[in-house]
């Protein structure tokens, strides 16, 4: 097994690298993790062994996401040097990972929590998962690169309405928009099925899939880069508005947000 900061590797026997979040129970993520995360999957894509990642946290929920009840997320390091990377340049990297991706999905993946298991190939989870695109709800634009990766999971008339209402939706109902790819009938057997479909995936002749999956998603680093571009600017801009505080409000003291549209 092989650290990076909050994040383990482990190859097994398969050819599956399980990648795991340490950051109990909710996982809530930050620059330093998903920097230790994306050094963890590039590492995958050094070795030859690791043929598919299992990405899984350890904990309650998947990825509750960023904890904006108690601080605004931190997107940018503090390096002195003018080009300290933002959060969206891991997420880039992420996207361009040469190594093939399923997630275990366990409770709840939030924001940018869903916008990391959408990152995946692939998704499993259960009846005991949640999954919503909350940024309306918090008076903000959604980020994470949800503007290509959801519209190309479950169609774009989906995807609006999942971003515009902020709807939670259930293991059940992203089986059946095809957000998650396999629907276990116990929470408990989340990891071992994705673990299979990994293991299956990992059994395919290596170069083939690699060649496959650059046809199928090769396009994804660029597209990406240019959405979370946008994505970056328009959440910089309603950070300032009154119904941004109001939604970090709402959320926090637990009571349905009263937006004023300034």
């Amino acid at each position: 097994m092989t650290s990076f900061g909050d994040v383990t590797v482990e190859v097994g026997d398969d050819n599956v690298a399980l990648v795991e979040i340490h950051r109990p129970p909710h996982n809530f993520f930050s620059l330093g993790m998903l920097s230790d995360l994306t050094d963890a999957v590039e590492s995958v894509d050094a070795d030859p062994d690791g043929r598919c990642i299992l990405l899984a946290t350890e904990g309650k929920n998947f990825c509750a996401g960023a904890e904006l009840a108690r601080e605004n997320p931190k997107l940018t390091s503090e390096e002195a040097d003018g080009d300290a990377p933002h959060l969206y340049d891991y997420t880039v990297r992420l996207f361009a990972a040469g190594t093939p991706i399923v997630a275990a999905v366990q409770g709840a993946a939030v924001g940018g929590g869903l916008g990391l298991a959408c990152m995946a190939d692939f998704r499993v989870g259960g009846p005991g998962t949640r999954m919503t695109a909350n940024f309306a709800r918090l008076g903000f634009h959604h980020g994470f690169g949800l503007s290509v990766s959801l519209p190309g999971i479950v169609g774009n008339q989906a995807a609006l309405e999942l971003l515009y209402t902020g709807r939670r939706i259930d293991g059940a109902t992203a089986g059946t928009l095809g957000l998650l790819d396999r629907l276990v009938d116990d929470d408990a057997e989340i990891r071992p099925t994705a673990r299979a479909l990994a293991a299956e995936i990992a059994g395919s002749a290596p170069l083939a899939v690699n060649s496959i999956r650059t046809t199928m998603r090769g396009h994804l680093p660029d597209a990406i880069r240019a959405a979370t571009d946008r994505e970056r600017d328009e959440q910089e801009r309603l950070r300032l508005t009154e119904d941004w505080k109001e939604g970090v409000a709402a959320m926090a003291d637990r009571r349905p947000p009263q937006f004023s549209g300034r």
